[in-house]
Order: structure tokens, then C-alpha cells, then sequence
């Protein structure tokens, strides 16, 4: 007659330490593949280790940034389909550190799930170590933690800190803007990592529309629309000299109203010219859906446009080549607004 094994008291309140390390096995041969010389230690420990070298920087400082994917990870989950989101994540994080001028350096991450999904957690560190290593990033690190009585069953969370460097002297701080200067926009890829709460509720509710449809004006499938990767911007910026950029916007939450903000000097406002670009048609879709109000997209929704760039008139023209943007406005005197026209 068999004996029953007792299930151990953890796992029994929802805490599968052996499910922990089954899922994290082959971890250090994955990451690795992000690692440069830089990178010392093992994954595992406690901390992450990273010998800084700074060549020929005079005056080298760190930027840090952390942030998050918000509910677009609901759509993950309910596709499941979690290796976009973990590349969003990565790519988000270095748009911000990138807009004052810095390279990354390494990056950790945080999951928190109902219980670790082997599957889900392989297609994160998928996206991870994909998205790290084109980003010339070394992920060093992370936690990974199971919390039965903050998740319905089948969610995760994820957050995400960089660490990235920039000589002093090329920072991008915004201070040299004036009155005149050209704002020039990146375009986007899509919704990226914002406004999902508003676009789902529009969208999956109010329309009542399903991941597999394709609504008129769509190129693919909605679920495959709204899973559109979160560009890096940063390899775009490398390839302009930093004196031509006096600031730049990651537009994130809060749209191209609340982000250009938080480069201009109180004395300026940025006047956008909305027609410069053509809106992408998902964000049509959205606010023809909810029936929005052109002033409240442009406060939630990047509206195709992931990165603005302010430069000198005179060099608006080499950057938007080099950086493949284009002029979507102009700094005018003003009180630190921006204008949409």
C-alpha cells in the first residue's frame, strides 16, 4: 500500500517553492546572452554585479529610471501571448533613461504572478533577453514572486529598472530651448504601453469587439494590433551628434499634452501642428468608438507619434533625416503649455 506525500504547508496556501525553481532552471544560460565583459557574478545572487567603464567620458552620470506595462498585460494574458509585453517593458525603460541623453547599461526585472506559469515565464524571459540584447543592455538580474492572494488566478505584473550612463556635458535637459526651435516626431508603433485601461473599455466593451476581428482600417487582427511591440528610440538618437538635441519627450501616459512639458522652459510653449502626421488608425478607431474628444486623445494616447525631438531650425533638417523623424511643431513664447492646432 502506497503512502500519501503530504504536500508541503506552502505549497498548500499557494506558494510552489519547487514550482519556483523548476521554472527558473536554465535562467543563467538565457541570460547570458545579454551579458558583456561588464557583467560579473552569476544570476542567483543577491545582487547583480556590473564593473563600470565609462572610456572617454569626462564627467559620467548614472540615470535610472523604473516603470511598468500597465493593463496592456491584460491583453497578453488573455491572448496568451506574453513575449511582446516583456519586450515593451525593456524598450519602455530605455525610451526613458535615452531621452536625457543615455545609453543603458543593464536592467532587472520583476514578476509577480498568481502562480509562476512555466510557459508564460519562458515567453518573458524570451522577451527580456531578446529586447536587453538589442538594446545593447545586460540583464542582470530580477525576482520573480508568487502571490496567490493578490492575483486571480492565471495574472502576473511586471516592472521593470535600468541603469544607463551620460557624459554631463551631452545631457538633454532642456535648457538651451528657445522661442523658434522645431519639435520633430518619432513615429510610433501603435498604442505602445499606455492608455490600454481607456482603449479596452472602448473597445472590448463599448464595441464589443473580439481580438480575432479585424475592424475596417486595421492591417491585421485586433489582438495583434494592440500586442504591437513598444519601440526603442534609443539606436535612433546615436545616430545624431547630442549638441543637436536641446530636449527630448518620451510620450508616454499622458499623451503629447502632458509629456513635451516636462522638457520646456517655463517661458515656452509647443505648438503642434496635429495634421503634420497622419493619426494611425487604431486611435481613430478608439475615439470613434467612445466617442472622445480630440483634446482627451492627445492627453491619453501618444497618437503615433512615441518620441519628440526639439532642435535649432537650422539643424531640423540633418536630424530628421538621420533620426528618420519629421517637423510636427514649433517652440513659441509661452508658459510651458502645449498647443495643439
Amino acid at each position: 500500500m502506497k503512502t500519501a506525500v503530504k504536500k508541503k504547508a506552502y505549497a498548500a496556501a499557494g506558494v510552489d517553492v519547487a514550482l519556483g525553481n523548476q521554472v527558473k532552471s536554465g535562467l543563467q544560460e538565457k541570460l547570458k546572452r545579454t551579458f558583456g565583459p561588464e557583467v560579473l557574478g552569476r544570476i542567483g545572487g543577491f545582487g547583480g554585479l556590473f564593473r563600470a567603464e565609462f572610456g572617454d567620458m569626462k564627467e559620467p552620470v548614472l540615470v535610472s529610471s523604473i516603470d511598468g506595462v500597465g493593463t496592456k498585460l491584460k491583453v497578453a494574458i488573455a491572448l496568451n501571448s506574453h513575449e511582446s509585453v516583456a519586450q515593451d517593458l525593456v524598450n519602455h525603460c530605455i525610451n526613458d533613461i535615452a531621452v536625457i541623453g543615455a545609453r543603458p547599461l543593464f536592467f532587472l526585472d520583476y514578476i509577480g504572478a498568481e502562480r509562476l506559469n512555466p510557459n508564460v515565464f519562458d515567453q518573458l524571459i524570451s522577451g527580456f533577453t531578446k529586447a536587453c540584447k538589442a538594446g545593447n543592455c545586460a540583464l542582470i538580474g530580477g525576482e520573480t514572486a508568487q502571490l496567490p492572494d493578490l492575483y486571480h488566478h492565471g495574472e502576473y505584473d511586471l516592472a521593470g529598472c535600468i541603469v544607463g550612463v551620460v557624459d554631463r556635458p551631452k545631457i538633454f535637459d532642456g535648457s538651451r530651448i528657445v522661442a523658434s526651435d522645431l519639435l520633430l516626431g518619432l513615429p510610433s508603433n501603435g498604442l505602445h504601453t499606455n492608455g490600454f485601461s481607456l482603449a479596452r473599455k472602448v473597445l472590448l466593451q463599448q464595441m464589443r469587439l473580439e481580438f480575432s476581428q479585424k475592424p475596417e482600417g486595421l492591417s491585421r487582427p485586433l489582438g495583434e494590433e494592440l500586442l504591437r511591440i513598444h519601440k526603442n528610440y534609443q539606436p535612433l538618437l546615436t545616430t545624431v551628434p547630442a549638441s543637436r538635441i536641446k530636449g527630448a519627450a518620451h510620450i508616454t501616459g499622458g499623451g503629447l499634452v502632458d509629456n513635451i512639458p516636462r522638457i520646456l522652459p517655463a517661458i515656452c510653449d509647443a505648438l503642434i501642428d496635429t495634421n503634420s502626421w497622419k493619426v494611425p488608425s487604431i486611435f481613430r478607431l478608439i475615439q470613434r468608438g467612445g466617442r472622445i474628444s480630440t483634446e482627451e486623445m492627445y492627453e491619453v494616447f501618444n497618437m503615433g507619434i512615441g518620441m519628440v525631438l526639439v532642435v535649432a531650425r537650422h539643424h531640423a533638417e540633418e536630424v530628421a533625416t538621420k533620426a528618420g523623424a519629421k517637423v510636427i511643431g514649433q517652440v513659441t513664447p509661452g508658459s510651458g503649455r502645449v498647443l495643439l492646432s
